[in-house]
């Protein structure tokens, strides 16, 4: 089990959904939360609705800007937890451009922006404490999901790759691949979502997984064997299952 007291934590994609319930989660837990997204004022009536010592940074993930100046007034922190995302539902033949460079810049390229001002310095101590928020869309191409589906697969590989790197270091990553969660995203959504989750539900699980050591936790179960089996199966019947 993970000791969380006297830790302090930098949740960014705190403000709604399953950002908002991860920080609930962890202030439960004794952390310390430091709250980030673009909306200051959401940020400010969850800060005072936790049970733990809470700081709110407003910040936009996509640009590099306010990531720097947010950056350097969390200062040190022993863990960072990456929720931000956008997503719109969409098919090949209504492809939007803008839409779909926002969901890959803020899901994908936004972390990687957050993570210059705060990976070197846990490797330099040799102490942190990483978590990606990936999906069971980015295992494999699914209809209506370009944009969202691309910046999955690679907020998964880019966590893949760190934790190849930094196993067996002081530096913890760890990867959470949800399926459907109760969201303003998920309202998105004119199609049947098997086994959407609350967010409150959701959030259980994804701390479960940052109290232990494992690298990757999928969920729901069952629903996630699904998206797994299917990297195994041909490409004429993934897509004709898929479709």
């Amino acid at each position: 089990m993970r000791d969380w007291t006297g830790k302090r934590y930098w949740i960014v994609g705190a403000s709604a959904g399953l950002g908002r319930e991860v920080a609930r989660e962890i202030s439960k837990r004794g952390a310390e939360v430091v709250l980030s997204a673009r909306d200051g004022a959401a940020l400010e009536v969850l800060a005072d609705e936790l049970p733990g010592r809470a700081t709110v940074v407003p910040m936009d993930v996509a640009d590099a800007d306010s990531v720097a100046a947010a950056a350097g007034a969390v200062g040190a922190a022993d863990g960072l937890v990456y929720l931000a995302g956008v997503y719109w539902p969409m098919p090949a033949g209504d492809f939007d451009g803008e839409k779909a460079a926002m969901m890959l810049d803020i899901n994908l390229t936004g972390a990687a922006r957050v993570l210059g001002h705060v990976l070197p310095e846990m490797v330099a101590r040799d102490a942190g404490h990483i978590v990606f928020t990936g999906s069971l869309s980015g295992f494999r191409g699914l209809p209506r999901a370009s944009g969202y589906g691309a910046s999955k697969a690679g907020m998964m590989s880019l966590a893949e790759t760190l934790y190849a790197d930094l196993r067996g270091s002081g530096v913890d990553v760890q990867l959470v691949n949800p399926g459907f969660v109760k969201s303003r995203l998920t309202e998105k959504n004119d199609f049947a979502m098997p086994f959407i989750m609350e967010p409150e539900a959701a959030a259980r699980l994804f701390v479960e997984h940052m109290e232990g050591r494992d690298f990757a936790r999928n969920f729901p179960r069952g629903f996630a064997a699904v998206f797994r089996l299917s990297q195994f199966l041909p490409d004429w019947l993934y897509y004709r299952l898929f479709r």
